[in-house]
This record gives structure tokens, C-alpha cells and sequence, in this order.
């Protein structure tokens, strides 16, 4: 099953989309070295953009600020249909998890920002979300099939648990957040008879 397209600004035209490209990594990079009130100026110049480019793409801060964040989720959703081609069901199931805990770690501030300017029930959350829980779902039913994991588990809680590693205060370090995920992931396991 392939994902369904995350909410989209990428332009197609080939001059844009290069320029599109350009500035979200250059934001991502500029939010994860500075934080999310990097100037949109420094983000232009880092993409070797003029402001006027930036603007005409992305009219606002929260418009480039959505278009990191889906470019993110879509590499978390990717991830987990390649786990699924390349690994056991409970190690691609293990994998994708790790990559998740990765990304609520270095993220917390670019999605926070954006809960607060556009509300967790917008469509774009809502798009985002599907797109994740298709992603986990394919992973989750494979492992049940397999008989590696506990048949009563239901996505909605292995997400909680994993959200709740990156949403503790203060924010683990990544080593202790991978330990508390493997002790997840224990618990996600079938019990032997």
C-alpha cells in the first residue's frame, strides 16, 4: 500500500521545485541549529535565495514552517515502507519506531509551533496523522500476522507510548530515550506459552 500524499506546496514547475527544495533544507537546518525563529531572511540567504523567492513560496512563517514539517512526516511514513521491504515484521516494526523516537526528539519545537499556530484538529494535522497511522498500521498488522507481538495491540497506544518518551520533561537524552524504547518494545512482544 502506498502512502497517500501528505498536504503539499511543491511547486512542479523545475526552477521552482529546485528553489522549493533549497529553502526547506535550508530551514530544516537553520530550525534544527537556531530554533524555529531563525529569520527568514538567514534562511534565504543560506538557500542562496533572494527574500522576494521565499516570500513568493512561502507567503509566511508558518507556511514554510508546514512545509519542513510535511517533508519530515513524509520521510518518517517512507521509512516505514522501505522497513517493510527490508526487515523481519518485528524489526521493521522496531525500526520505524526507532526512527519515530528520533524525529519526536529533534522535532519538539517545529511541531509545537505549529499545533499553536494552526490547532491539532486542522486539516493539515489531520492529513499528516493518516498518512503516520497508514504507515504504522502496515507495520503493526504484519507483526500481529507474524505472531511476534501481543494481538490486542492497537496503534493509538504504541504511538502514546512512544510519544510519551519524546514528551517528557525534561526531554530525555537519545541514549535514554532508545533504552526506554527498547523496554516498548519488550512489552509489545508476544508472551511465550
Amino acid at each position: 500500500m502506498a502512502p497517500t500524499p501528505p498536504p503539499s506546496m511543491r511547486p512542479t514547475r523545475a526552477d521552482a521545485a529546485r528553489n522549493y527544495d533549497l529553502l526547506v533544507t535550508a530551514a530544516r537546518a537553520s530550525f534544527a541549529e537556531h530554533g524555529t525563529d531563525t529569520s527568514l531572511e538567514e534562511i534565504a540567504r543560506r538557500a542562496g535565495v533572494g527574500i522576494g523567492t521565499l516570500y513568493r513560496r512561502f507567503p509566511s512563517r508558518s507556511a514554510l514552517l508546514e512545509a519542513v514539517y510535511v517533508d519530515e512526516i513524509q520521510s518518517v511514513c517512507d521509512r516505514a515502507y522501505d522497513f517493510d521491504r527490508e526487515l523481519s515484521p518485528f524489526d521493521a516494526l522496531a525500526a520505524w519506531l526507532r526512527s519515530f523516537v528520533d524525529y519526536g526528539l529533534a522535532k519538539k519545537t517545529l511541531a509545537g509551533e505549529l499545533l499553536a499556530a494552526l490547532g491539532k484538529d486542522s486539516p493539515f494535522f489531520s492529513a499528516c496523522k493518516t498518512n503516520v497511522q497508514d504507515a504504522g498500521e502496515l507495520l503493526l498488522s504484519k507483526a500481529k500476522a507474524s505472531g511476534d507481538i501481543r494481538p490486542e495491540l492497537e496503534l493509538a497506544d504504541v504511538l502514546r507510548l512512544v510519544g510519551g518518551i519524546t514528551h517528557t520533561t525534561p526531554q530525555p537524552k537519545p541514549d535514554q530515550a532508545m533504552r526506554m524504547l527498547d523496554i516498548v518494545l519488550c512489552g509489545l512482544r508476544r508472551a511465550a506459552p
